[in-house]
């Protein structure tokens, strides 16, 4: 098994209740791999959630794809008691999904 980590970068970002996760693979090869098993439903499993509340869209010229993860932030930054209110630690949890 490869997890995310070993096949791209994760980034995160927030729109109040959403989590943005920015997935940039590493090279092409990864890329490839990447569009065939990382679905919106496989994130959504990882993370717990329904699968309608994920959204995933291609970005092929950046190697790149974005996963909006709605509701996961508890109320986002201003309306959560959560220590992680834009989602940072978030993106190390996606690292570690084994493909």
């Amino acid at each position: 098994m490869t997890t995310i980590d070993e096949l791209a970068s994760v980034r995160t970002g927030d729109k109040g209740d959403t989590l943005i996760l920015g997935v940039i693979a590493h090279d092409q090869s990864a890329y490839s791999r990447l569009d065939q098993e990382l679905s919106a439903e496989r994130v959504a499993l990882h993370f717990g959630l329904n699968a309608q509340a994920v959204t995933r869209s291609e970005l092929p010229p950046l190697h790149s794809f974005s996963f909006e993860l709605t509701g996961l932030l508890g109320g986002g930054v201003t309306g959560s008691p959560n220590l992680d209110g834009h989602g940072k630690t978030m993106s190390y949890h996606l690292l570690t999904l084994e493909i």
